[in-house]
């Protein structure tokens, strides 16, 4: 464990910390973790490093590579998520609304919804929105977009009903490890009884949707309390009932272009194996991979 006063700044830099000091002491080299927990060597530097946030089935395989430390990945990284996230403050009013919905609905044209992204998939829109090199700052955003997911762990969960536009499915956010593992959780996600996913067929063509991206939390099924609306500089939460009139209409005119959620998980693991195939080791081209794996074996 780390030292007294080694206290990372966020829960990803102490996660990292600790998968370093557990590797060392089992006398185990980054690609030797790397080829037992199935992933590319420079994955595990940027875990131990606190660069990326790790995903669930590499937390499981520290678990499994490390038994002496009796679950403690897996333990930690839920616990994590008590840390107290930052939002910016003009969006504390829509966060206090999505904790109290019975039921979200949202419609994005342009990204995959924040409650449905993975850590690398929104890590790299931070990355690309920040005005600095910070990241501290990107880690601490990815972490708060994560914490978010939390209204599914209530008792009663909260539903959400997300319709998203096809090319969304085809817009590359990070590399082609982050898409495609973005959209094998949507796809699972989607299989979670409290979370139905619609997409819009690029095919529908012109639509009220492409004016904008919008969320609307309802205190009951079907009925509206706040909206949502994300603009360039800042999203606008809105109370005002003409408001949350039209967009409720502009989100059942959308949804009902979009496809079923059978056919949208068919259509979302057709474009993961299409379009979001399988690289060389961060996307590396042939004779780099083979570079990397004669210095594995040194």
């Amino acid at each position: 464990m780390q030292k007294d006063g080694e206290a990372a700044a966020s829960p990803a830099r102490f996660f990292g910390a600790e998968v370093r000091e557990a590797r060392k002491r089992a006398g185990m080299s980054q690609p030797e973790l790397a080829a037992l927990a199935g992933y590319d060597p420079s994955y595990v530097s940027k875990v131990e490093n606190g660069a990326i946030t790790p995903d669930q089935k590499f937390i499981d395989a520290c678990d499994a590579a490390f038994p002496e430390m009796h679950g403690w990945f897996a333990r930690f990284w839920r616990d994590s998520r008590q840390w107290n996230p930052s939002y910016p403050a003009w969006f504390e009013e829509w966060l206090d609304a999505e904790r109290q919905a019975k039921v979200v609905r949202t419609w994005q044209p342009l990204l995959i919804p924040g409650l449905l992204q993975t850590a690398g998939y929104a890590r790299a829109l931070f990355e690309a929105w920040q005005k600095s090199e910070d990241a501290d700052k990107v880690e601490r955003d990815v972490v708060a977009r994560l914490d978010r997911k939390r209204i599914f762990d209530a008792p009663v969960p909260a539903a959400l009903i997300a319709v998203i536009d096809e090319t969304v499915l085809h817009r590359q956010i990070g590399d082609n490890q982050t898409m495609r593992e973005q959209l094998e959780h949507l796809a699972e996600a989607s299989v979670h009884p409290n979370i139905s996913v619609h997409v819009v067929p690029a095919g529908v063509g012109a639509h009220t949707g492409l004016l904008g991206a919008f969320s609307i939390a309802d205190v009951e099924e079907g009925i509206p309390r706040v909206v949502y609306l994300e603009t360039p500089d800042q999203g606008l939460t809105s109370g005002t009932p003409s408001v949350i009139s039209k967009i409720v209409g502009i989100f059942e005119r959308v949804r009902s272009e979009a496809l079923p959620r059978g056919a949208t998980r068919d259509l979302i693991r057709e474009v993961v194996n299409e379009r979001w195939k399988p690289e060389s080791p961060a996307g590396a081209s042939p004779a780099t991979a083979g570079a990397m794996a004669a210095t594995a074996l040194k």
